[in-house]
């Protein structure tokens, strides 16, 4: 299989249920070849309602990979049309996608010189067994984060697998991704990693992205 190298960015919005295929088409419009929606559901509480837009609530995220002068422009169009500097509208954020396999778009299309970029913010994303992402959040809002967002999933690894009448099942899985300021990364990631017991097996994994461009945040 190749693997190939490109400056490629991924953008991540989560939005109201609804949302997503307007934002596919935005992307369209822009240049994007197309993009994945997953429902997931949205927690904070009380004065953070003001943060994530994230409440209690049926939301979708939409993952669009394109390069990066196409992602940047698909941010500031949603930022306008979907009003993303007001509460509770959402947020949308990109990284850095640094290889793409099984893609033959993936081509040069853009020379840019690029500038380092100093992240301010990161994404955590915290894959645990379901009935557990309660527990990410939690500690992630103990230790300053403002909410989250969570994903049902499904995974298969060598702790994860149960048999049930000689049958291997894939338990389902609840993804849990947490966009917080760069300088609270580590106390979180400590507090999720304690309360959640991700060392244990099978307890789950946690991996840190540095987001480069983010509208929908209390800055």
């Amino acid at each position: 299989m190749t693997q190939t190298k490109c400056r490629y960015e991924q953008l991540y919005a989560i939005v109201s249920s609804g949302n997503g295929t307007k934002i596919l088409r935005i992307a369209r419009r822009l240049g994007a070849l197309g993009g994945t929606i997953q429902l997931c559901k949205g927690t904070a509480g009380g004065d953070l309602l003001r943060y994530l837009g994230l409440i209690e609530s049926s939301k979708e995220i939409v993952q669009i990979i394109a390069g990066k002068a196409i992602i940047r422009s698909v941010l500031k169009v949603l930022k306008e049309e979907l009003h993303l500097d007001k509460p509770n509208h959402g947020i949308a954020f990109s990284t850095t996608v640094t290889a793409i396999a099984g893609s033959r778009n993936c081509q040069s299309q853009e020379e840019i010189q690029d500038e380092e970029e100093r992240s301010m913010f990161h994404a955590i994303t915290t894959i645990v067994p379901k009935g557990n992402a309660e527990i990410v959040i939690d500690a992630a809002v103990k230790a300053g984060a403002k909410g989250g967002t969570i994903i049902n999933a499904r995974g298969s690894g060598v702790h994860e697998t149960k048999k049930l009448f000689n049958m291997e099942i894939e338990p389902e899985k609840e993804v849990v991704l947490i966009i917080v300021s760069a300088d609270m990364t580590d106390a979180i990631v400590e507090a999720i990693r304690k309360d959640a017991r991700l060392d244990e097996p099978g307890m789950g994994i946690l991996f840190i992205q540095d987001v480069n461009c983010v509208y929908g945040m209390m800055q």
